[in-house]
């Protein structure tokens, strides 16, 4: 019977090192069966994340050969074979135990970011948009938080030090879904030059090609991002279109988060 070796990354914060275990070959397979069935046999402390087993999720994210993946979505077929499969946790964020990593640096950066703010409705209670407009928002919704755009960027994968000051490629498109919403109201270009660093990107689109969800996330968000926060600064005539629509910059992060609370 053909087998194949997966190795898996063993650990805590404290240190860990790569484990092999060689399982016999189950044609159909993905990355998550074998995992699951070293979990029933040889290793049942293993630990490692996911929910839902069909992509949608984000949960069972590591590197799978040294690429960010969805473990239930890479076919093991598709993986050289006679050669181990090397199975790690994503290496922009802390361990916890194991294939589990500590995500919570992504939910303190969506905290920071003003929620939709839509303009009054019409007279008659409703809102209207284009069609083409509800299109151009539609591919960024599509994300599932699986983080493995944050994961392979550079700019907090290489420096600890830039998680306080750049919000990372996830963010970006949502907060390019605000701003290229017709209906929002807030003006967050100098949040995302200000707090969110999108300066620090230099669109190397490694983001974009691990995103499972195909996202342009350079092309559609982060490049046309870009140039709505150097037109905020030195366009006049962008500067006096932004004034007639009325849209009006967020309060400080502070004060959103204490509103927030409030309510």
């Amino acid at each position: 019977m053909a087998e194949v070796t997966m190795r898996v990354w063993r650990g805590d914060p404290g240190g860990g090192a790569f484990t092999d275990y060689t399982m016999p070959a189950v044609e159909g397979e993905v990355v998550l069966d074998v995992i699951h069935r070293i979990q029933a046999g040889p290793a049942p402390d293993l630990a490692c994340r996911w929910n839902c087993k069909a992509g949608r999720c984000g949960s069972c994210s590591a590197e799978i050969n040294g690429i960010p993946r969805l473990m239930c979505m890479t076919r093991m077929d598709s993986l050289p074979p006679e050669e181990p499969v090397l199975v790690a946790p994503m290496r922009t964020f802390p361990v916890i135990r194991d294939l589990v990593t500590d995500v919570s640096f992504n939910f303190e950066v969506a905290k920071r970011i003003p929620a939709f703010t839509p303009e009054p409705a019409g007279p008659d209670g409703t809102h209207r948009m284009m069609q083409v407009d509800i299109e151009r928002g539609q591919e960024f919704r599509k994300c599932i938080e699986c983080f493995m755009c944050q994961d392979v960027c550079h700019v907090i994968r290489d420096h600890e030090e830039n998680k306080r000051a750049f919000a990372g490629p996830r963010f970006f498109i949502r907060l390019m879904e605000l701003e290229a919403h017709p209906l929002d109201t807030l003006d967050r270009r100098q949040l995302i030059h200000r707090d969110m660093g999108i300066g620090y990107c230099n669109i190397t689109k490694c983001c974009t090609e691990v995103c499972p969800e195909l996202i342009h996330i350079t092309d559609n968000g982060i490049i046309p991002l870009k140039e709505r926060v150097v037109d905020s600064s030195y366009d006049p005539v962008a500067r006096l279109g932004r004034r007639i629509l009325r849209r009006r910059a967020p309060a400080p992060a502070d004060d959103v988060a204490v509103k927030s609370a409030g309510n």
